[in-house]
């Protein structure tokens, strides 16, 4: 069955199979949307109607559109946590710069694929609260998690802070190159690659 968001950002979290599907149909309908309308016109009731549900099965899992909206960043996070993993199973324990090719390439696949990522990647556009929930906090979080077994290296704080500079300057670079082209510049891309193999090799190296 595919990935659903952590229970802590919905209303009540799906226990049957079921309902599991139906929150699916719901955010799957409400990453189509948000590439046809925008997030500013997306409303829960036409998320409802894509999805085939009644609106009460929106409301059962969601308040109001942003935590809809949040639940599909968290659900991509999810994803993209797990298609990094399926990339590093091939690389050697330690290549650091095969880990940082795989956290970009995947990165970059799903901003050009998946429905609902330009407008929301994993949290982005979505106004946020406490500083420990903005997104890149959150994708810098995961991402210490999941390599630093992989690069055999303990969780300190210089780690965390090395991860969250090279998320948030990543970010940065790659939403510049698709602005400059829809499909992601080239050499924008490039450069960024560069640049982060630079900054990485100070700590990683």
């Amino acid at each position: 069955m595919k990935s659903v968001p952590q229970a802590t950002s919905l209303r009540r979290a799906p226990v049957q199979r079921r309902s599991a599907e139906r929150l699916t149909r719901i955010l799957d309908a409400c990453a189509d949307l948000l590439d046809e309308v925008g997030y500013d016109a997306l409303s829960t009731r036409a998320v409802a109607e894509r999805a085939g549900v009644p609106i009460g099965s929106v409301y059962r899992f969601f308040g109001n559109k942003r935590q809809m909206a949040d639940a599909l960043a968290q659900r991509n996070l999810e994803r993209y946590s797990e298609r990094v993993t399926d990339r590093l199973k091939g690389a050697g324990p330690g290549d650091w710069r095969a880990a940082m090719d795989a956290v970009l390439d995947e990165y970059l696949a799903m901003k050009r694929t998946a429905p609902g990522f330009s407008l929301v990647d994993f949290g982005n556009q979505i106004p946020v609260g406490a500083r420990d929930a903005e997104p890149n906090h959150r994708v810098a979080d995961r991402l210490t998690e999941l390599l630093s077994g992989y690069l055999v290296r303990e969780v300190d704080d210089d780690l965390r802070r090395t991860f969250l500079i090279a998320v948030e300057t990543a970010d940065t670079l790659v939403h510049l190159a698709f602005r400059v082209d829809p499909e992601g510049d080239a050499k924008v891309i490039d450069e960024t690659r560069e640049l982060l193999r630079a900054y990485l090799a100070r700590t990683l190296d």
